[in-house]
């Protein structure tokens, strides 16, 4: 049985026994299951689209396209991807620079192993994709998987613990219904890894609980996202794009603009083009919009409205009872103001007025987030901003594009979170690399010197060769990039 819904510490322990069972024997290692397993999920998210899409409209009220787009088809691209390339990346490799003695005489090698048994938790606001692409990279790379999804998309939740049952195999992924109240038990148990998608405060936990094992992790977090508008920006395409960005499952997405740096030149421009583009897409599209996950988030949002001293240029109707929020414009906003003090993850978009200096100084200051935004015409302008933050990654005149990039990492720094995935990357963050060395006997006659009685007059064997760099330089002194010479040299 792979779904323990409702959850249970006896069917719990019984599928940790099964799934730790099952990777001991090596069956989650035979690369015919890994293909076999990702065609299975493919065929369960194509399978059950419409099934899949009307879970999440009853969870979000989300649109089918935008369901097919950001959670369906994301992941079974990522599949796609992961059959394409699993036998490449699971060869492993020879190490770069081995050299003659450990790449030829040694044969050394880089093996990729699978951690073991893995816990992957998913969030609510893309109840599909960040639990199952996810666990397309856990399961290329050889894991037994435990799928936590998110309870709060409850109806979400309900049709992947029956499709998992259905269609992957039981002795090897398992799916876990359970309130936060149940995870204690959860966490008892030793992961290999834990893949956890979420707020900070939760990532915290698990970071905590898997700690007591020695458990290794990867957090995919969040954050307050920046975007920063200089006055070098195309603004009509900025405020286009920004506003879109709020639109996008309602805001409620890891990687959204949480706020608006502007600099004084073109904020009146900036905010009024933004009213414009926020008012036109809300209604040519009110219909397909998202809702908010629950009244307690809709509560939430609507009080750091009321509560702030900003002015507010662009806003609507909010109906509790349908737990929509209209998406509103603040401007005149201080780092100060309440809807400044926490992440959003919702269609509130404050415009703060500061000089390019400022926002650089004030987004170096806080915590790195998830993403940064940069929109300017001039490539002086976005080496500047890089080169004095950081952040999980960087989209320019455009929002969170960079997690669009599957064969790039996505992930957090700091307060963000830590770890990565996509492609490749999503393949190491659940592979340990195993370097394994063949040493010849025949090798003991031109290595004496390693066994005891120790002589200094061996030191040449053992030493590091003399730089090619002067003793007493200065910081003037060096040079960064190769010179013209150097080519001859290769």
């Amino acid at each position: 049985m792979t779904a323990i819904s409702p959850f249970s510490p006896v069917a719990f322990d019984s599928a940790y026994k099964t799934l730790r069972s099952s990777f001991a024997d090596g069956r989650t290692k035979n690369l015919a299951w890994r293909k076999w397993q990702l065609k299975q999920m493919f065929w369960m998210l194509d399978g059950n689209e419409s099934d899949f899409q009307a879970a999440m409209y009853k969870d979000l009220h989300r649109h089918p396209f935008e369901s097919l787009a950001y959670d369906l088809a994301e992941t079974k691209n990522a599949i796609l991807e992961a059959l394409d390339n699993i036998e490449k990346w699971a060869k492993g490799e020879a190490p770069p620079h081995g050299g003659l003695l450990w790449n030829w005489v040694g044969r050394a090698w880089i093996r990729k192993e699978p951690f073991g048994v893995v816990l992957v938790i998913g969030a609510w606001n893309y109840p599909v994709g960040t639990l199952l692409t996810v666990a397309v990279s856990a399961i290329a790379a050889g894991n037994a998987v435990f799928l936590k999804p998110s309870e709060v998309a409850s109806n979400t939740e309900a049709l992947l613990v029956k499709l998992v049952a259905r269609y992957m195999d039981p002795a090897t992924i398992a799916i876990i219904s359970a309130a936060p109240a149940h995870m204690g038990v959860v966490l008892e148990r030793r992961f290999d890894f834990i893949f956890y998608t979420g707020s900070s405060r939760v990532g915290r936990i698990f970071a905590a609980a898997a700690a007591k094992h020695v458990t290794p992790t990867a957090l995919e977090l969040g954050g307050r996202a920046p975007a920063i508008v200089t006055k070098h920006a195309d603004i009509d395409l900025a405020a286009k794009r920004i506003a879109n960005a709020k639109l996008v499952n309602l805001g409620q997405l890891c990687v959204d603009v949480n706020h608006v740096f502007a600099e004084p030149e073109i904020y009146d421009a900036l905010t009024i083009r933004l009213q414009h583009w926020m008012g036109k897409l809300v209604d040519e599209g009110r219909d397909t919009l998202s809702h908010m996950i629950n009244h307690q988030h809709f509560d939430r949002l609507k009080n750091l409205i009321e509560q702030s001293d900003g002015t507010v240029v662009y806003t609507g109707s909010h109906d509790r009872e349908a737990k929509f929020l209209h998406p509103t414009i603040i401007k005149d906003v201080t780092m100060a103001d309440s809807v400044i003090s926490e992440e959003l993850f919702g269609p509130i978009l404050p415009v703060i007025k500061c000089s390019l200096d400022t926002a650089i100084e004030t987004i170096s200051s806080m915590p790195y987030p998830l993403g940064l935004y940069i929109f300017t015409r001039r490539q002086s302008e976005v080496d500047r901003i890089l080169d004095s933050t950081n952040s999980g990654g960087v989209t320019v005149n455009d929002v969170a594009v960079h997690n669009d990039v599957h064969s790039a990492p996505f992930g957090g720094v700091g307060e963000s979170g830590y770890g990565a995935y996509h492609g490749k990357w999503g393949f190491d963050t659940f592979s340990h690399n195993r370097t394994v060395v063949y040493i010849p006997g025949w090798l003991d006659r031109f290595v004496a010197w390693r066994y005891p009685p120790f002589d200094m007059k061996n030191r040449s064997a053992v030493d590091s060769p003399r730089p090619k760099f002067k003793k007493g330089e200065t910081l003037e002194d060096q040079k960064v990039g190769r010179g013209w010479s150097s080519w001859f040299l290769w």
